[in-house]
This record gives structure tokens, C-alpha cells and sequence, in this order.
């Protein structure tokens, strides 16, 4: 496992970290192999493992929580998230700030994943969704200070709303986000034209999620793929994406490497851009835990091929099922 310096906090993070979102409210999750892919992750090297509230409404946070405790002797960097208060994701557009994370209900739930994580403070807590109107509002600011400076956080970030890696530049011009979170992967690069030069700039770290599309990029999916009514990955591959997204991924595949795959040349994309702290792919088994941690050691992929993979962009906007 290669580590990266993250941002101005300086801890050096696992180039690969753990999403820990799919360990809870999705279907065919098994918790004790959920138990083992998580310590054969460790084990491999991984030490930066980003859950929230609303997984399964505490859920993931407990599950970090025991893993954290059956590795005491390891250093184990836990990231959460605060879920909006009207619990709508994105935010709708206007919405104020008071109605989504007002001062008292960010501290709230801080207070909620202390707790369920078992610490006494955690490494990085983020707001799961943002709207940079909110950016000017100081009440924010003044929760995330005290927050700093009780000991109850070390450090404070953004997850950045689906396909809207510039909603969060303002933010990050006010020195206070540590990190962001957003979606990065071969089909969505646009985070790399205005959200990576700042925070570069800024000394902000870079958590790059959704490395596979939501599956789109593991080459599995078919036309004809359903999945359970309940499951989340039944709305966004809708109709309307289902099809395109396919079709999108099978152009891919002639670009695979001798002796590789398309989801280790999409991890391999990612991992190529220095300015990359940390991916954080959803992992339920082990074995997509050690074909995720064996990207680590792989090194970038040549220029000739990331040239190739940059003409895959795919610019989407936010629509009604892709939350």
C-alpha cells in the first residue's frame, strides 16, 4: 500500500481507502464477510475508512467502531458525515442553510457518531451534502471552531453534491474545509478543471469517491440488469441512464491493458492523478478488497493510455434520480 499526505492536515493516508456506505441498506450484505473483508483491508494496509449517519441510521458507524476496536494497535483514520436535517439529497436549490444544518443540530450529530463510532474524537467530519450559497453563513463556521477547538473533531470537510464538483469552490476560499469529498472516476473528470486546482492551491485533501460508477465501470452491467425495488442502485440505473451507461463501458473495454480489467484500469485512472489523497471504493467481500488494494501497487498508467481514457469524459448534470 502506497500512503499520500492529505491535505494540510498531514496525516498520510492509504492511497486506497474504504467507503463503507454499501455495509448497510443493501441488499446481499452479508456482516460477517462484511467483518472480514474490512480487517483483511487493514491487514493490506488501509487505514482512512469514510462512513455516515445515514448508513443504515448509525449502522456503518458501528461497524467502524468494532473494527476499530479489534485493531487497537493500529492507526485508524474514521471520516463521517452530519445528514442534512430535512434528509434530501442533493439540498434542494434556495434551501437556507438554518433548515438544513443549523449550529446546534451539526454539534448534534457530531455528538450521535462520537458515539457510535466509540471515540472520543473524530479524525474527519464532513456535511453530507452542500450548497455554496451557504459558503458566507457564519454560524457554520462558528460550530465547526468549537467543535475544533473541544477536541470533539480534527479536521472538517464537504461531500460534494453528484456532478457538481464546482459547488463547493466558495467553500473552500473561506480556509475552514480541510477536505471534499467527490465524485471522480473515468466517465465523471470534470472535478479536475476548477475543484482540484483550488484545492491544491488551498492545501485542501482530496477524497475521490464513486470510483466505479456505481458499478457502471466494473463491466458487469447489462441492458437488461435489474435490481430490487428497495435497493438504492434501482433508481439511478434507471432507464435512462441504464442504456447509456452500458453502452459507455463496453467502449471502454478495448482500452483494458493486456492481463487487466476495467475496474483495475479505473482505479488505476484515478490513482495516476497526484492530486488524489485517497479513493474510498465500496467494498461488501474480500476479494474486492484485495483487487481494490492491489491497485496501490500498480503505479499510473502510461500517457499514452490516460490520453486515451481522457476522451471518455462524460459531462452529466443533476436530474431527479441521480441523488
Amino acid at each position: 500500500m502506497n500512503y499520500r499526505r492529505f491535505g494540510r492536515t498531514d496525516w498520510m493516508v492509504s492511497e486506497v481507502g474504504y467507503g463503507m456506505w454499501g455495509l448497510a441498506g443493501w441488499t446481499n450484505t452479508d456482516k460477517q464477510e462484511v467483518a472480514m473483508a474490512l480487517d483483511r483491508a487493514v491487514e493490506l494496509g488501509c487505514n482512512f475508512f469514510d462512513t455516515a449517519w445515514a448508513y443504515g441510521d448509525g449502522v456503518s458507524e458501528n461497524t467502524l467502531r468494532d473494527l476499530i476496536k479489534r485493531h487497537p494497535g493500529k492507526s485508524l483514520y474514521a471520516a463521517t458525515k452530519v445528514p442534512p436535517k430535512d434528509r434530501t439529497w442533493p439540498p434542494v436549490k434556495g434551501n437556507s442553510i438554518h433548515n438544513v444544518f443549523p449550529p446546534d443540530y451539526i454539534r448534534e450529530y457530531a455528538e450521535k457518531s462520537l458515539t457510535n463510532l466509540g471515540l472520543e474524537t473524530i479524525d474527519l467530519l464532513q456535511l453530507h451534502v452542500w450548497e455554496d450559497d451557504w459558503a458566507s453563513d457564519d454560524d457554520w463556521k462558528e460550530v465547526v471552531d468549537a467543535l475544533k477547538e473541544q477536541g470533539k473533531i480534527r479536521a472538517f470537510g464537504l461531500s460534494l453534491n453528484r456532478w457538481e464538483p464546482e459547488n463547493g469552490l466558495q467553500a473552500i476560499r473561506t480556509g475552514l474545509i480541510d477536505a471534499v469529498q467527490v465524485i471522480y472516476n473515468i466517465f465523471d473528470q470534470n472535478p479536475e478543471d476548477e475543484l482540484f486546482p483550488l484545492c491544491l492551491q488551498e492545501d485542501v485533501g482530496i477524497i475521490a469517491r464513486v470510483p466505479f460508477d456505481e458499478g457502471g465501470l466494473l463491466g458487469h452491467l447489462t441492458k437488461e440488469t435489474r435490481f430490487p425495488a428497495h435497493d438504492w442502485r434501482a433508481g439511478y440505473f434507471c432507464e435512462e441512464n441504464l442504456a447509456p451507461t452500458v453502452e459507455r463501458a463496453d467502449a471502454l473495454k478495448p482500452a483494458v491493458p493486456a492481463g487487466s480489467n476495467l475496474p483495475e484500469m479505473s482505479m488505476q485512472f484515478i490513482l495516476s492523478n497526484p492530486d488524489v489523497s485517497t479513493i474510498i471504493p465500496g467494498m461488501r467481500q474480500v476479494k474486492h478488497v484485495e483487487a481494490n488494494m492491489h491497485a496501490s501497487d500498480l503505479g499510473p498508467l502510461q500517457k499514452p493510455l490516460l490520453e486515451e481514457l481522457h476522451q471518455h469524459r462524460w459531462v452529466r448534470r443533476p436530474t431527479a434520480w441521480s441523488m
